[in-house]
């Protein structure tokens, strides 16, 4: 269950000449947090590469207005390259968590720089690959994990990511035993229903139950982590005497 591929990004992968050559097709342009970078359905086709900060990918669901958050992308990656490389509309929305600044690229300038480069289109091939791979493992979680064993996985995958440079979603404080918390800051109750595809009842319902036994503390758009161990536990289908 993983919202970031973590391979080497496609921008770091790059060699220097090929990195100058996308420089040199491409504009920077700033998003604030909560901006819409792509839309889901739109019919555009230029490519985003991030230089800095966080975007959230995800798609509409039957639910109302609820999404299903697909994954985490980061500095280094592309975005939109899809629609460019194969004339599609956009297959999910991606959105800005906090700033971001990225490289806009027009899609048939990136698919000459893809073309005329076999270092570009091997890296974005196996970009395609690491990301199919990922959805896979999130099909079969979703199809096979209960709501709580999915709230857990995903609360200590987005902890992880506080080791990650730039990580949006957490930080770390001082507990009252000198122990390190780390506090997811960004994630509010209903973008973790989002990210693990289930109802924001049955996150809030999961939520209380860890909340009582002294795993989580929650407050508006924050969840501090206190117990890792029964997170890993509940995550691995144990109990921990709910």
């Amino acid at each position: 269950m993983a919202l970031v591929v973590q391979d080497r990004t496609f921008l770091d992968a790059l060699s220097d000449e090929a990195r100058k050559d996308l420089l040199r097709i491409s504009v920077e342009r700033t998003f604030r947090a909560d901006e819409h970078l792509l839309r889901e359905q739109d019919d555009s086709s230029h490519v985003l590469v991030l230089l800095a900060g966080w975007a959230v990918v995800s798609t509409a669901t039957d639910r109302s207005s609820a999404r299903l958050i697909l994954a985490l992308r980061r500095r280094g990656e592309v975005v939109g390259e899809m629609a460019a490389l194969g004339g599609f509309r956009r297959s999910a929305s991606v959105t800005a968590l906090g700033p971001v600044r990225t490289l806009v690229v027009p899609g048939a300038r990136f698919r000459a720089f893809a073309g005329r480069d076999p270092q570009v289109s091997a890296l974005l091939m196996a970009q395609l690959v690491s990301r199919l791979r990922t959805a896979d493992e999130e099909r079969r979680t979703l199809a096979s994990l209960t709501v709580l064993q999915r709230v857990a996985r995903r609360l200590l995958e987005l902890a992880d990511l506080q080791e990650t440079p730039s990580a949006p979603t957490a930080t770390r404080r001082p507990g009252r035993t000198g122990d390190a918390y780390p506090v997811l800051a960004q994630f509010a109750q209903h973008d973790l229903a989002d990210a693990v595809g289930a109802t924001r009842e049955a996150v809030a319902k999961s939520l209380r139950l860890l909340r009582t036994a002294g795993v989580v503390r929650t407050r508006p758009r924050r969840i501090e982590l206190i117990d890792h161990d029964a997170l890993r536990l509940l995550a691995a289908g144990g109990n921990i005497g709910f």
